[in-house]
């Protein structure tokens, strides 16, 4: 299209000037070379110059004054024709300002009689001589200096004036193409289905809505600017008035900015809409996340609470079971699933978009907590009446233990006399009253009360009326005497079968918990009354029958899945993706199988006869647990191989055949759930064998477990490590490893870069081991919607046998130092406690003190044979022995330091120097 930038300086034409009814005037001034300007040219000037009013003004009509006065008729003709063949607009009239030469205007009178008709114009020609003729037609106000009249006309000025107009109005128009275009991206974008993506599409969306915001404000700054340029002159002085011509270009501007400005408000009311869609989208998917955490929680606590049958022994055992059951129901977040509901009722009320989505999920939220809210008080009815219970059973039990000992304590021979007989009836019924008290008069109505928990294993009804019965035939017996007529009776000793024995009376009466008839007859009463057999027992059982299930549990996995992979006749039901990879799939879970069926579980059973075994058990087979690390490491593995095919139809066979009421998944996890039991078990045994006989061998056993523990979760972080070129096999073994906040001090680096490492930490997970300290990033991230896995990006490492540490730093008891080279790099590191901190300490100290026992007097001799090392050594001694006055214990002598490092040559000395300073006080302080 053509725009004034093109038209430039010619004046082949000009649009300036109103007739007296508003029509714009189109003025030819006298233009030599017009007849030689091409057809296309002068048609896009005057198609450019009539679409420059608006359409009510050229509704009106345009006027055009052909200015010819000092040209011939030819020029008079031609234009007449190029104007009437070419013009696009409405005309009113033309007016030609004659040739003013006589000959010429004689041939222009004639020329225009004769040729009227040929120009086909429907508006009327008016042959003018002079301007002021023009003057009767239009005012003098509307015309140019050059035409006579007052108008002021400047065609640069002009040029600019429409220029910026024009560009204005393609920025407007840019602008919003750029918003249609965004707003149809918006319109076709699909939301979606995670977190993440939703938050990084908000913030895409919400960038781009803010650059396009402050392309629109340019735009108005622009056509503000420009609004005031056009209405300079009236801002300059106050007598000026713009010209027509400047009124339109202003109303053009203005027309534009009300243009912009709605197009700005449809935008903004569409970007309201769409942004609140996103945002009720990304607090869909935070609520949908959180519904899939709380209800995998719920449910896997609620399957534990099923298979949890378990309703205690003991008063000690219940009250262990309710505090678990406080654990897991302290566990079951139903708080958070019921304020998850409340939120999501909230998302309803704010009128959310997914309603559908939201409200059967509130509706599920409801129920779960209602069913584990109903199960959890169900399980604490049980367990409190099972405590009520044990209670009286141990009531029950001490009542039959005191009757026993009332009964063993009544001597014969006394019992022979009348007045001996009535003694012992009285202190019989005597006892028999206090029955009442402990609601032991009625064994039946004790039996009806607890029908639902009491098990076969509970035999102390069967001890009450075996006891009972003793108390009727010593009565019957007593009374016989107390009936007979007083004479002498000649006293004789019982036999030993045939009379209980007299307690001794350095003995006193057992108050234990249970009773000869509980438990096997071969052991005591005394020991099988005391607390400590009963839950040691209790635990020892419970352990080994766990142990019994877990491998029973094993070889159900091992036939019934691992080993129908190779049934021919379910194989066209194994998918594509598990073929070959068993392995992958269950590990070295055969290994784990074998080594508790043929070894552990029957070395268990053993300590059944000899619990003071159990300990060396776990300390005899340290090394043979190792196994479940390799299981562990493999377990991601399996897991994400499971999640590829663990829906097919083979594995829903295997399930049917060996009526398991889980999946594979779940038997998959024993291993991982066993190790840890082992600890818990030992943790209890311990709590029941303070300061008795194996106390130590247990605690040994219980550290020997955890350091297993210890060691196959670091290895699971280990695995995780990326980007490190060695072999992480060959550092040694891995120590210890955890998070800390690090700071660095470079003393070569610049100024600058030490202040910032000083004050900005860096986030890193550090791997220790026997040979190198590893500092790595840690990342976490989602894996096919599943749970975050972590792995860890390698950063830097340091040798062992190059660092010293600072165990204190100034100003924060969490923070030490590493450092190396005479602390030319230093590594200040904050643990989260002092507790983590003294551990680290105590790990790095170890490896350094095995390094420098290593390297004792290996390295001795070649330090001494070093002449320049010699003065070191002097050097050393002297130290020593300016410091030794005054520090208590002396200082060790030189050459024991000195045997800490070997100096292979003689250009080293000076750098392995720094080290041996370092690590001398470092030893010192």
């Amino acid at each position: 299209m053509y725009c004034a930038q093109e038209i430039g300086e010619s004046l082949l034409a000009k649009l300036w000037g109103q007739g007296k009814d508003g029509a714009p005037i189109i003025t030819f001034p006298e233009f030599a070379g017009f007849s030689e300007i091409p057809d296309e040219d002068f048609l896009n000037v005057v198609t450019y110059l009539t679409s420059i009013p608006s359409l009510e003004a050229a509704s009106i009509g345009f006027i055009i004054i052909i200015d010819r006065r000092r040209d011939k008729w030819s020029a008079v003709k031609a234009s007449l024709t190029r104007i009437a063949g070419a013009f696009p607009g409405n005309l009113q009239l033309v007016f030609v300002l004659r040739p003013s030469r006589f000959i010429q205007r004689a041939i222009a009178d004639i020329g225009i009689k004769l040729y009227r008709d040929d120009f086909k114009m429907k508006v009327p020609i008016i042959m003018l001589n002079s301007v002021s003729d023009l003057h009767g037609y239009i005012d003098k106000c509307q015309l140019t200096r050059e035409l006579g009249g007052t108008l002021e006309y400047g065609h640069s000025q002009w040029i600019h004036h429409r220029t910026a107009i024009e560009n204005f109005a393609m920025t407007v128009k840019t602008t919003a193409q750029m918003l249609q275009t965004f707003g149809t991206d918006l319109a076709e974008t699909e939301l979606p289905n995670d977190v993440q993506c939703t938050e990084d599409l908000l913030s895409a969306h919400t960038d781009h809505h803010s650059k396009l915001k402050d392309e629109l404000k340019l735009a108005v700054k622009q056509g503000a600017t420009l609004l005031t340029c056009i209405r300079e002159p009236v801002t300059r002085s106050a007598n000026s008035k713009l010209s027509p011509d400047e009124l339109e270009n202003v109303a053009t501007v203005e027309r534009l900015l009300a243009q912009l400005d709605e197009t700005e408000k449809a935008f903004d009311q569409f970007w309201t809409r769409h942004h609140l869609k996103l945002e009720q989208c990304l607090q869909l998917r935070h609520f949908e996340h959180d519904f899939r955490e709380v209800k995998l929680t719920l449910d896997n606590l609620m399957e534990a609470q099923a298979g949890f049958s378990d309703v205690g022994d003991s008063v000690s055992r219940v009250e262990h079971l309710l505090r678990e059951q406080k654990q897991l129901e302290e566990k079951g977040q139903v708080c958070k699933a019921q304020t998850l509901a409340l939120h999501g009722e909230q998302l309803i009320q704010n009128n959310h978009y997914a309603v559908d989505s939201i409200r059967p999920k509130c509706v599920e939220l409801r129920r779960i907590c209602d069913d584990f809210t109903n199960e959890t008080k169900k399980k604490y009815d049980i367990l409190g009446k099972s405590l009520e219970l044990h209670k009286q059973l141990d009531k029950a039990s001490q009542w039959c233990e005191a009757g026993i000992y009332l009964l063993a304590s009544q001597a014969v021979d006394k019992c022979q006399s009348q007045e001996g007989a009535e003694t012992a009836l009285v202190e019989i019924e005597k006892f028999l009253a206090t029955a009442k008290e402990h609601q032991l008069s009625n064994p039946k109505e004790f039996y009806n009360q607890f029908d639902t928990i009491l098990t076969p294993e509970i035999k102390i009804l069967q001890k009450l009326e075996d006891v009972q019965e003793m108390f009727d035939k010593r009565q019957v017996s007593l009374k016989k005497l107390a009936a007979k007529q007083t004479r002498p009776v000649q006293p004789v000793a019982p036999h030993p079968e045939s009379s209980p024995k007299r307690a001794s009376p350095k003995t006193t009466r057992p108050a234990g918990v249970g009773g000869p008839l509980i438990f096997a007859s071969r052991y005591s009463i005394q020991y099988y009354s005391t607390p400590y057999f009963f839950s040691f027992s209790h635990i020892i059982n419970e352990l080994i029958e766990t142990e019994r299930v877990y491998v029973e549990e094993l070889q159900s996995i091992i036939e019934g899945y691992a080993s129908e992979m190779d049934n021919p006749s379910l194989l066209h039901l194994i998918p594509s993706m598990l073929q070959n990879k068993k392995d992958i799939l269950f590990g070295n879970l055969p290994e784990i199988y074998d080594f508790h069926n043929r070894i552990f579980l029957k070395e268990l059973e053993n300590c059944i006869e000899n619990p003071e075994l159990l300990a060396r058990c776990f300390l005899k087979r340290k090394e043979d647990l190792q196994i479940y690390e390799k299981y562990c490491q493999n377990k991601p593995r399996s897991e994400a191989l499971w999640r590829q095919c663990g829906d097919s139809i083979f594995f829903q066979e295997c399930q049917r055949k060996l009526d398991h009421k889980l999946s594979l998944d779940a038997y998959l996890l024993k291993p991982v759930q066993r190790i840890t039991k082992y600890q818990l078990l030992l943790k209890e045994m311990l709590k029941c064998s303070k300061n008795s006989e194996g106390t130590a061998e247990l605690e040994e056993a219980l550290a020997t477990v955890l350091d297993i523990i210890k060691s196959v979760n670091d290895s699971m972080h280990q695995i995780a490590i990326t980007g490190y070129e060695g072999d992480v096999g060959e550092l040694g073994k891995l120590l210890m490893q955890g998070s800390f906040n690090v700071w660095t001090d470079h003393k070569k680096g610049h100024n600058k870069v030490k202040d910032l490492a000083r004050f900005k930490p860096m986030q890193r997970h550090l791997f220790l081991y026997t040979k190198m300290l590893l500092f790595c990033k840690k990342r976490e991230e989602n894996t096919d919607g599943h749970e975050k896995t972590a792995s860890y990006s390698f950063k830097n490492s340091l040798k062992m046998s190059t660092v010293g540490i600072t165990e204190n730093v100034k100003g924060d008891n969490k923070k030490f130092e590493i450092w190396y080279n005479g602390r030319e790099e230093v590594y200040i590191i904050q643990a989260s406690s002092v507790e983590l901190k003294n551990t680290w300490i105590s790990e790095i100290r170890k490896v350094l003190t095995g390094q420098l026992e290593a390297c004792r007097g290996k390295t001795q001799c070649d330090l001494m044979m070093l002449p320049s090392f010699c003065s070191c050594c002097l050097t050393f001694l002297a130290v020593k022995n300016s410091l030794s006055a005054s520090v208590s214990p002396p200082l060790p002598s030189p050459p024991l330091f000195l045997s800490f490092f070997s100096f292979s040559y003689f250009t080293q000395a000076r750098k392995q120097l720094i080290q041996f300073e370092s690590i001398y006080f470092y030893f010192f302080l």
